[in-house]
């Protein structure tokens, strides 16, 4: 982690936290999952084979898994948590969050995240290599496609750090591991924070933040589902909706109207489901860190 990054989210402290490990994981995930964003399964929208209450059930299913991630380690917490969503859940609801949440919840008590996560995905063994590539192999995500080297569908290699160093460039959740969550922490986390200092509903404060992600960073699975010109073409639609104006214009949320019904209207092969799990791992950084206060709505 560089110095520039350190020193800029220095504030990011641990504070009193009244929510255990396994409450951060599960509200974050519910959380992200209830705010109507656009392109995404939220209470008001489901897709014809994935439901809100899936998500519902999923963020209740990952949380002893995430509670334990200390104690047994980030392969064994992903593996456990993949396992628990598919007993209950009969598609891919969640192993974007949950390889996002876990190592940030291994992290030990009272370490900040932004200090902290770097030993820990330092510290990642053979063992945990064989048990993500485990769960990635359960959860059946699609879109992975294949590479000649390290593909996270084939066999584990031996570093997991560097099987994700190689897919960095084509995938957003790899990325975090190759820069110590630095998009997560670095920029996410920050930005939901000034939106809360704006006054904007927690509800607010996430659709604006995952507009703003779509413009600036091409969302993976969009890339993988849909090529790279399609991804290109959503951000530059959501560059559109920031420019329209800020939660409660008019236009502003005109525009969103307009992105979310494009972004459905190709049978949801449009869904931004990367960046919503981006989302989560943000919210769950600032619930652990104590930076996120309630009522949360």
């Amino acid at each position: 982690m560089s110095e520039s990054f350190r020193s800029q989210n220095s504030e990011l402290r641990t504070q009193n936290v009244p929510l255990s490990l396994s409450q951060c994981a599960t509200l974050a995930c519910l959380l992200e999952a209830t705010a109507p964003k656009v392109g995404n399964v939220h209470r008001g929208a489901d897709f014809d084979e994935l439901t809100f209450a899936d998500f519902v059930v999923s963020a209740v299913a990952i949380g002893p898994a995430m509670q334990r991630a200390r104690e047994v380690g980030v392969g064994a917490a992903v593996l456990q948590a993949i396992t628990a969503t598919r007993t209950l859940v009969p598609t891919n609801t969640n192993l974007g969050m949950v390889l996002l949440i876990a190592p940030l919840a291994a992290v030990p008590a009272g370490e900040p995240l932004v200090s902290g996560i770097s030993a820990i995905l330092q510290s990642l063994t053979p063992r945990d290599s064989e048990l993500v590539y485990e769960a990635i192999r359960l959860a059946q995500p699609g879109g992975l496609g294949e590479t000649k080297e390290m593909d996270l569908a084939g066999p584990a290699p031996e570093n997991l750090l560097a099987a994700m160093h190689l897919a960095a460039e084509r995938d957003l959740v790899a990325k975090q591991y190759a820069t110590n969550f630095e998009l997560v922490l670095g920029e996410i986390l920050p930005s939901l924070l000034r939106g809360q200092e704006y006054g904007w509903s927690l509800q607010d404060n996430l659709i604006r933040e995952h507009v703003r992600l779509l413009s600036e960073h091409p969302d993976s699975l969009i890339v993988r589902k849909c090529g790279p010109e399609i991804a290109a073409r959503t951000c530059a639609y959501a560059a559109q909706v920031l420019n329209a104006g800020q939660p409660g214009d008019d236009h502003y949320h005109e525009a969103l109207a307009d992105l979310d019904f494009w972004l459905r209207s190709d049978g949801h092969e449009r869904n931004p489901g990367t960046t919503a799990d981006l989302l989560a791992a943000a919210l769950f950084a600032g619930l652990r860190e104590g930076l996120l206060k309630p009522p949360y709505r």
